[in-house]
């Protein structure tokens, strides 16, 4: 599983001109799958982001986590995340898991993310058409990819 994090202090995504979720400060996730994904995958992922310490203390350091600001989640999913580029021009999208095996891991992700932040989960839809707009707060934008810890 690999995320995208931004830190925002706004983010919606709309389909067909209707807004699906909304968000003030918080975290706006892309979340892209692979066949090989599990639900450990997804708790370590979720763990991390809801723990995640990059939102200001009083000092301007980065110490403090979305639960501890009462932060939201935007979660979007974006197969792209998992484009190969080496050869050619054409990205191929093979390694990202199809619809059939992605569909069930975003929605468990989805849940889990609610479990740890009750309320303050908003979501794109599946596989749309979306129109993600957003104010990158810093900027701060980190990878995570749960089959490479080190990132």
């Amino acid at each position: 599983m690999r995320v995208i994090v931004q830190r925002v202090s706004e983010a919606k995504v709309k389909i067909d001109d209707v807004i699906s979720g909304s968000i003030k400060q918080g975290l706006l996730i892309f979340a892209g799958f692979v066949s090989e994904d599990t639900q450990e995958d997804i708790n370590w992922t979720a763990n991390k982001l809801v723990q995640l310490r990059i939102f200001s203390d009083a000092t301007g350091a980065m110490n403090k986590s979305l639960l501890e600001i009462d932060g939201n989640m935007l979660i979007v999913s974006q197969f792209t995340l998992h484009a190969k580029t080496k050869k050619g021009n054409r990205p191929s999208f093979l390694s990202a898991a199809p619809p059939e095996i992605a569909i069930p891991l975003y929605e468990s992700f989805v849940k889990k993310c609610n479990e740890l932040l009750p309320s303050n989960v908003q979501t794109g839809i599946f596989g749309a058409d979306m129109k993600v707009a957003l104010c990158n707060d810093g900027p701060v934008t980190i990878i995570i990819d749960s089959k490479n810890r080190d990132l």
